[in-house]
C-alpha cells in the first residue's frame, strides 16, 4: 500500500525546501513508493518570499496545501512566545487542535518534520506518528544544528551523522527510527583540523563557526539529509519499520530500529549523481 506522507514545515530556508524536493523526485521516478497527501506550514501566504515560494511549488505538485499562521493565532489569542525547556504556553494547545481539525480532510499514515519551527503539542503528537530529523548520530550531540556542529569540533570527533525519531510529548526523545554515519577526518577535513590544532580549547561559539572546518562539516550532513530521509521514508514505505501510538515496530524477521541506512544513503547518493 502506498505510504501517505503528511509533510509539515516552516518552509524558511533552502534545506528543508531541498528535502521536500528529493522525496517529490523519489516519488516520481518510483524510487519511493508513497505520495506526499498533504503540506502543512505555520505561515501563511504573504507573510515570508521563501515560504510563499515553498507553497506555490507543492501546489504546482498538485499537493493539497493547508497553511495556518501561527504567529498572526498568538497575536490574535495575546499569547506568549514559546520558550526552550519551558511549557508550551496556553495558546499553543488551541494552534494544534486547529491543526489537527483542518488537517483531518487529508489523512497520512507518517508526517516528517522538515524545518517545522514550531513544538507540537503533547495531544497532537499522540494522534499522529511524525519524524523528526536531527543532524547527528544517536547519543551525539543534541540542539540546533549550529550547538551540534560545535560540539562536533570541540570534542574532536572523527564522524557524525543524520538520525529521525519519532516525536513524542518529551522534546527530542522519541525512540530512533534510523541514522546514517558520515566522516569528518580524511583528506577533506584535515588540513583544516590542522588549522586549528592548538587553539580549540580557546575558541567561543562565534569563532568556531567562522573557521572552514564547521562550514566544510555543516556541507557534508546536508549532502546526506535528503537522500536520507528518502531511505527513512523507504524503509516505512517497504514495511520494515512502522509507527503506532509513539511506539516503533517492525515485522518479526525484521531488525528492530534503530536502522542504520549509511549504505542504502551511499547508493542513492551515487544514484543521484549519475542521474
Amino acid at each position: 500500500m502506498t505510504l501517505r506522507i503528511g509533510w509539515f514545515t516552516t518552509a524558511r530556508g533552502a534545506g528543508s525546501r531541498g528535502m521536500f524536493e528529493a522525496a517529490l523526485a523519489a516519488i516520481e521516478a518510483g524510487a519511493l513508493d508513497a505520495e506526499i497527501a498533504v503540506v502543512f506550514c505555520n505561515r501563511e501566504p504573504g507573510e515570508d518570499p521563501v515560504t510563499d515560494g515553498f507553497l506555490d511549488r507543492a501546489r504546482s505538485a498538485g499537493i493539497p496545501v493547508v497553511a495556518l499562521s501561527s504567529v498572526r493565532s498568538r497575536r490574535e489569542r495575546g499569547g506568549e512566545r514559546s520558550s526552550p525547556g519551558a511549557p508550551l504556553p496556553p495558546w499553543r494547545e488551541a494552534y494544534d487542535v486547529e491543526v489537527a481539525r483542518r488537517l483531518a480532510a487529508h489523512p497520512f499514515d507518517v508526517g516528517v518534520l522538515a524545518g517545522y519551527m514550531l513544538i507540537l503539542t503533547a495531544s497532537f503528537v499522540r494522534h499522529h506518528a511524525l519524524l523528526n530529523l536531527h543532524p547527528a548520530l544517536p547519543g551525539g550531540p543534541i540542539g540546533t544544528w549550529r550547538e551540534v556542529m560545535r560540539e562536533l569540533i570541540r570534542t574532536r570527533a572523527p564522524e557524525s551523522g543524520v538520525m529521525v525519531h519519532l516525536a513524542i510529548a518529551e522534546v527530542d526523545a522519541g525512540p530512533v527510527v534510523a541514522y546514517c554515519r558520515y566522516p569528518i577526518v580524511g583528506p577533506a577535513f584535515d588540513p583544516l583540523w590542522s588549522e586549528l590544532d592548538g587553539h580549540i580549547d580557546e575558541m567561543d561559539d562565534a569563532a568556531i563557526e567562522a573557521t572552514p572546518l564547521f562550514l566544510r562539516i555543516r556541507d557534508a550532513g546536508l549532502a546526506v539529509e535528503a537522500p536520507f530521509l528518502v531511505a527513512a521514508l523507504a524503509a516505512f514505505a517497504e514495511g520494515r519499520v512502522r509507527a503506532e501510538r509513539g511506539a516503533l515496530h517492525t515485522p518479526a524477521d525484521a531488525p528492530e530500529p534503530p536502522l542504520d541506512l549509511t549504505v542504502d544513503v551511499a547508493a542513492r547518493t551515487r544514484a543521484n549523481t549519475r542521474a
